[in-house]
């Protein structure tokens, strides 16, 4: 039997079952998905189960545990949920306790409010423009009823093969169908708004664990109207803080935002504002943590034995926190300020992995925090995995794999020494693949692992040892290359490429294009007409933290340029088959074009290529006197500036006997132009 039945689901729910467990509590937490389940980590006094339960259903669980007390932590929204809870309560004499979220402090003057989903659809049945739906998948199908929907509206939705099933089954996919996991910061939401060139914004008042104000602060930023879908239930009830009192756990500060501001201000705050003695915060690199956290400096852990509070990720709390200390287990910088605001702790060390300028959570902290922290550095794993190699590091090119993409082959094949942070179990196994494949087998691979921890590990080998290698992901890898490819400007001789009967650029036009250009390490570049691949090579070789995208209709070409690729070890040049402009209506936005050959279709490839980006720098090359007059033609019509236009001729030497005979090339017109940046042309 339980003394707690928890109905949770949401972040308060979660809260409440982190906080219950290996207390003295007996705690069953229902949710409805294994989704849900797979949030909640089970033992220590805490029961896990998952699927919908109708109201009998409910009713026989609480018949096993006649005196417990019932926990409704669900979403807001989930109001029949909300009433089967409270009739089976009411049915089978048990308490019942809602907990509430906190929602908006107050009604949005520029926000339309309406009651329910089909309200929301019936008025944006009225309107124009685009619309970014942030209500989730259950209600989709009311908006259904919108004109053009599968047009105007981009649904955000949970990233779960179901989800995106049901959704499709609606008319939303593509582009249209956004799958993505939150929370969601101003910035994400303000970046979605901008690709979706979204009018209206579609939300409900989610409160501020559910990211409401980050949305209302993106649609204000983007000029985008809300419509606000009102809560079905003006309920009454308590905040996860007097839940947990009523449970009989003592808890300083909540996880949640709906952590209300009831201690602060019973200690004389107003508006949310801190007591008068002003807070010490210090955020700390506790460097690679582990059993007694010995990497932690002197000066960090005197700091934090006498913190009244400690926040950070589970792992970092639990191994500089002392016996009774008040700990906050939470890593996201928006809910730690939050936190910090509500609490009346005035020593706050909040702890950081490695070293607070590596990597590090704590740049965001410092946007969101007040001024005066403290910033103490630790021991990042770069120093550490280097002292444990006897390997300096003063050289050494620094990279990222955890949570972002870096070109490793790139990176690895022009420098010395590299190291990169890694995020998948898969990932040395990976990389150690494809060096096999650019032939790149005399390189020196050192994994570690665990830093700090018993099971710390480092291991150094050739690629071919890792090829069966699962590992921690959350490892590093130091990468030594005994011979890296120094060059510093493109140039690569005609003779290098392999040719087949493909035309292709020739040395000297090569090179003089690809400086019109003026790309950056990391531009996003597309080489329309790519042929055998040799203007593609030269950029992705002088772009090696952008990305190259080779298009090409002819198969014999397309074949020589993932032969090229492989040569020169072009890991960012991905090859796309088809004819332009459609082959690249789906890629990403081009900070560069390069176009050897149009197929008749110069126009349109650029009015596409200024859409995607008006800022847009090109270079044409055309031979026929026919096609630079196309491209002129295309020069005055089109928003371009900064426009130059240079006839090249070119002659090479050929050995005959004694002498050398210089042999002309076919003059070639090269075209370089700007985009005015979205100008009236």
């Amino acid at each position: 039997m339980y003394n707690i039945l928890l109905f949770a689901g949401t972040t308060e729910g979660r809260t409440i079952a982190e906080q219950l467990k290996g207390t003295d509590n007996r705690v069953c937490v229902y949710v409805a998905t294994e989704y849900g389940e797979s949030l909640i980590a089970a033992g220590e006094g805490i029961t896990v189960k998952s699927g919908r339960l109708t109201e009998e259903e409910m009713e026989q669980e609480m018949k096993q545990s006649p005196d417990a007390l019932v926990m409704d932590a669900t979403h807001p929204y989930a109001a029949v949920v909300t009433e089967n809870i409270r009739k089976a309560c009411t049915a089978t004499g048990h308490a019942y306790l809602r907990v509430l979220r906190q929602g908006a402090a107050e009604e949005l003057k520029d926000a339309i409010y309406v009651d329910s989903p089909a309200a929301a659809a019936e008025y944006l049945s009225g309107t124009e423009g685009n619309v970014l739906l942030t209500t989730g998948s259950k209600e989709l199908r009311y908006f259904t009823a919108v004109p053009d929907y599968k047009e105007r509206l981009f649904a955000r939705v949970l990233s779960l093969p179901n989800v995106a099933a049901d959704c499709a089954a609606l008319g939303f996919q593509g582009q249209h169908l956004i799958c993505m996991q939150g929370p969601f910061s101003r910035e994400m939401n303000v970046a979605l708004l901008h690709m979706t060139k979204a009018a209206y914004l579609v939300t409900k008042d989610t409160g501020v664990t559910g990211g409401f104000p980050e949305k209302v602060e993106a649609a204000r930023d983007c000029g985008a109207k809300l419509v606000i879908i009102g809560r079905p239930l003006q309920e009454q009830g308590v905040s996860v803080k007097e839940a947990l009192r009523i449970a009989g756990v003592s808890y300083i500060d909540s996880i949640s935002a709906d952590d209300d501001q009831e201690k602060g201000l019973s200690a004389g705050a107003s508006n949310g504002e801190n007591p008068s003695n002003k807070q010490e915060i210090a955020l700390i690199g506790i460097g690679m943590g582990g059993e007694g956290c010995k990497t932690l400096t002197l000066e960090a852990r005197a700091f934090c034995d006498r913190a009244e509070l400690l926040i950070g990720a589970g792992r970092m709390v639990d191994a500089v926190a002392a016996p009774g200390q008040s700990v906050l287990k939470e890593y996201r910088s928006q809910q730690i300020a939050e936190a910090i605001q509500a609490s009346e702790a005035k020593t706050i060390a909040i702890l950081l992995s490695g070293d607070v300028g590596f990597f590090s959570g704590a740049k965001k902290l410092l946007q969101v925090l007040p001024e005066g922290v403290l910033v103490m550095p630790g021991i990042g794993s770069l120093v550490y995995f280097c002292s444990k190699l006897q390997l300096p590091w003063e050289d050494m090119k620094i990279t990222s794999n955890h949570g972002r993409v870096s070109n490793m082959i790139g990176l690895c094949d022009t420098n010395r020494k590299v190291f990169s942070l890694l995020g998948k179990e898969e990932d040395v196994r990976t990389l150690c693949e494809r060096f096999l494949h650019y032939g790149m087998t005399d390189l020196t691979i050192h994994v570690g692992e665990k830093f700090g921890y018993p099971e710390e590990k480092i291991l150094t080998g050739k690629p071919e040892d890792f090829l069966e290698y699962q590992g921690d992901p959350l490892s590093v890898m130091v990468v030594e290359n005994p011979s890296p490819r120094t060059v510093v400007t493109h140039g690569i001789p005609d003779e290098e490429f392999l040719r087949d009967k493909v035309p292709m650029t020739k040395e000297e036009i090569r090179e003089i294009s690809i400086s019109k250009l003026r790309l950056s390490r990391d531009s996003v570049v597309y080489d329309v007409g790519a042929g055998s691949g040799s203007v593609s090579v030269e950029m992705a070789l002088s772009a090696l933290e952008g990305q190259v995208y080779a298009i090409e209709k002819n198969p014999t070409a397309v074949d020589l340029l993932h032969r090229n690729k492989q040569k020169f070890r072009a890991d960012n040049l991905q090859i796309v088959e088809g004819l332009a402009p459609e082959a690249l209506k789906d890629l990403p936005a081009p900070t560069h074009a390069f176009i050897g050959g149009s197929s008749g279709n110069m126009k349109e490839i650029l009015a596409l290529l200024l859409e995607k980006n008006p800022k847009l720098r090109v270079v044409i090359n055309t031979i026929t006197l026919e096609s630079i007059g196309e491209a002129l033609q295309c020069m005055k019509e089109l928003p371009f500036e900064d426009v130059d236009i240079a006839a090249v001729s070119s002659a090479k030497s050929r050995a005959l006997g004694r002498y050398h005979l210089m042999f002309g090339q076919n003059p070639v017109y090269v075209v370089s132009a700007t985009g005015k940046g979205g100008q009236e042309s």
